[in-house]
């Protein structure tokens, strides 16, 4: 706290563009910090630690506000989004309110100077967007606006679709990779793709991609684009002429690195699960403790960012000999950070990671020349190693706070440390004779490493990459590393995403049949629940009421007691309400022999109510607490008949449990008929009864027949 203000010449930044308009967010940390002593309180006493400290736990604060506002906007967004395109309905994923905390939350963690990152949040802002689009009316504003005509939308698989198209979105925006959007909502999102969905996320990505360069490109009226505004990660070129930055032999060393980024990977998710895990059982049941907890760790994070510059105290010329630079690198030059050196001449190579943005920090380690041929060296490898260290530390703390908050920035600029020193090392082992690629191809393979190892993506990673450098060469080694860190990862856990889904305890199914199913002979009526409850046909409004009342079950089998109990079709619980609410049944007296009979006619027996009618509330459907029943009601009869699914999709009793998993998921189900071989229902499968842990219970019960018969007839 003893430093003079006028020390400190940068702070960290963050040019977060949020759907390309965040790069003119007004971040008082970011900023270049150069004041004057004065006489007012916001002078902190000429103190720059104080004010450092100020503005990064006013913006963690102001964050974790809009967390305690809504708390779904907590957190990166990508694992919700998965489940939201896997089937599962979470609440408030994709409202508009959870959109506006999302992104001014956002805003003001990255200003904090926290190790988090905007593009996790981007993704989940995208498919909010997409969501209202789709939807055409909210709650929030309480309007309806003209896209509600659009009848055709308003359903779960469009909305799903719709979601899918949103997160495609979000990479594109985040990235500029539109392809690797795409593939983004194909390999991490959708559970169901198809043709036209497929199409309908590349006009998406295309849409996004071209505001993004209108807006970019504004200040120059739309002429030519420079290539720093091309390509997140700036210009890659070919430092020896026609030839690749890298030898066919250093492939190897790639695979290596990528090892070791997919077991950075793993420490990182392991130490993470463990920590949410406590957080769960100690400060997530209070929002007060969430909150103190985002000010005490934002805190640390800024006596150790403030810290480590401290402990480095050198300083470095800076360099000089620039005559075949490009323009980037001589921008990335101006942007090294002076803190306790001389300004203009020397630079602090740890403040100059610390104290700069993300963005222009990546830039720094993928760009500067470090290629062998002399003793140059931007970043020096204990500035490297004292960087990564506590900077991985950080961002395993910080992940999982009251705050929004990306993985993707974090895990690049520590693996872009990571992969720099690699290659310094290796350069100082060759005694700079050149042997090696360059730094720079090391810092990107290091990059993609840990990203891939915390992630465990691939295929989309590998694309939003090349899209972001802009350089073909580099395929064959990042699809080298990520799979070498995805593999490497897997043999200890699980992906950060996947990990989080698990702690929440939210029933998602994963894209393969489980382990469990695999190495044993299971049928359908091995897991599924017997405890059923149907409606016939034509039934009366008490008994529907009372059915609804009791039990929270979202749809219901009809099965016709003139045949035995066939199925003849299923209802859901919304349009039983809805029927309820507007009291779409008949009089008591108009089928009294249909207790004693259960014979029916082709004649309608209740008021019918049209099917764009009940489908008009979407999704916002009646509940049974909406529902009032008069005296008298209670015996009055409901028609099911016009507004029964009589094709629902099921399954025989005998079926194996591969094929019941793969119909199950493929369609992005909720429900699952079982039924014999007369077609009579004898069970129904929801999502909980495919999960491993009920698989194993229902394996274990199959084993334990005879000892559950014995208890029962005792």
């Amino acid at each position: 706290a003893g430093i003079e203000t006028e020390d400190v010449v940068n702070a960290r930044g963050g040019n977060d563009d949020m759907l390309g308009t965040f790069d003119d967010v007004v971040d008082h940390d970011t900023e270049v910090v150069e004041m004057e002593e004065s006489k007012g309180w916001w002078s902190f006493g000429g103190s720059a630690f104080l004010a450092f400290l100020f503005y990064q736990t006013l913006f963690a604060g102001i964050a974790s506000f809009f967390v305690y506002l809504e708390p779904v906007s907590g957190g990166s967004g990508i694992p919700e989004i998965k489940c939201f395109l896997n089937g599962i309905d979470l609440p408030r994923v994709v409202r508009v309110k959870t959109l506006i905390c999302k992104v001014v939350g956002v805003t003001f963690s990255v200003a904090a100077g926290l190790p988090v990152g905007k593009e996790g949040p981007m993704v989940h802002s995208g498919a909010v967007v997409a969501a209202g689009i789709s939807q055409g009316r909210t709650k929030f504003w309480g309007v309806d606006t003209s896209f509600s005509k659009f009848s055709d939308f308003r359903n779960d698989r469009e909305k799903r679709d719709f979601v899918a198209c949103g997160a495609a979105a979000g990479v594109t925006s985040a990235f500029g990779a539109p392809i690797g959007g795409v593939l983004f909502s194909l390999e991490e999102g959708a559970s169901y793709w198809s043709t036209k969905l497929t199409w309908r996320a590349f006009f998406c990505a295309m849409i996004t991609l071209g505001t993004l360069f209108a807006v970019r490109n504004f200040d120059s009226l739309w002429g030519q684009a420079d290539i720093d505004k091309l390509f997140s990660f700036g210009e890659f070129n070919s430092l020896s002429g026609e030839a690749s930055n890298f030898s066919i032999w250093e492939l190897l060393l790639f695979i290596i690195i990528g090892c070791l980024g997919g077991l950075i990977g793993a420490v990182f998710n392991a130490a993470n699960e463990h920590l949410t895990i406590w957080r769960m059982k100690h400060i997530n049941h209070s929002p007060s403790r969430r909150y103190i907890e985002v000010i005490a760790i934002s805190i640390f994070v800024t006596i150790i960012s403030f810290v480590m510059p401290l402990v480095w105290n050198r300083c470095t010329e800076l360099p000089t000999d620039m005559q075949d630079w490009s323009n980037q690198e001589k921008n990335l030059v101006e942007a090294l950070v002076p803190f306790r050196c001389v300004a203009g001449k020397e630079y602090n190579e740890v403040a100059s990671l610390i104290f700069t943005d993300a963005d222009t920090a990546i830039k720094q380690l993928f760009h500067f020349r470090e290629a062998g041929q002399d003793d140059s060296s931007t970043f020096s490898s204990a500035a490297l190693f004292l960087f990564f260290v506590p900077y991985v530390f950080m961002a395993t703390i910080v992940y999982g706070i009251a705050i929004p908050s990306g993985l993707f920035v974090p895990s690049l600029l520590s693996g872009a440390a990571f992969g720099r020193l690699c290659g310094h090392l290796l350069h100082k082992l060759d005694h700079t004779s050149g042997t090696f690629a360059d730094s720079g191809t090391y810092a990107l393979m290091g990059a993609a490493a840990v990203l891939g190892g915390m992630a465990r993506m691939t295929i989309s990673l590998t694309v939003i990459l090349l899209e972001a450098t802009g350089d073909m060469q580099y395929v064959l080694p990042l699809m080298l590393t990520l799979m070498a860190a995805r593999f490497t990862g897997n043999v200890f856990n699980e992906g950060l995403y996947d990990i989080h889904i698990k702690l929440k305890n939210i029933p998602f199914l994963e894209p393969e049949v489980p382990t469990i199913a695999e190495r044993h002979e299971i049928v359908a009526g091995q897991v599924m629940s017997t405890d059923v409850k149907c409606l016939r046909p034509v039934e009366r409004a008490g008994v529907v009421y009372e059915l609804l009342r009791n039990y929270s079950h979202g749809t219901f089998p009809i099965v016709d007691t003139a045949s035995q109990g066939t199925l003849y079709g299923t209802a859901s619980r919304s349009m039983l309400c809805t029927l309820l609410q507007r009291r779409a049944f008949g009089s008591p007296d108009v089928l009294s022999e249909y207790d004693g009979c259960g014979s029916l006619g082709p004649k309608r027996l209740s008021p019918l109510v049209q099917w764009d009618t009940i489908e008009r509330a979407y999704p916002r459907y009646p509940t049974i607490d909406d529902v009032e029943m008069r005296p008298g009601e209670e015996n009055c009869w409901l028609d099911l008949r016009p507004y029964a699914n009589t094709a629902p999709y099921t399954v025989n009793e005998t079926a194996s449990i591969q094929r019941t998993y793969r119909l199950f998921r493929t369609l992005g189900l909720r429900f699952l008929c079982v039924v014999n071989h007369n077609n009579q229902v004898v069970g129904i499968i929801t999502r909980k009864d495919l999960l491993p842990e009920a698989l194993a219970d229902s394996l274990i019960k199959g084993r334990n027949a005879h000892l559950y018969a014995l208890e029962n007839f005792a």
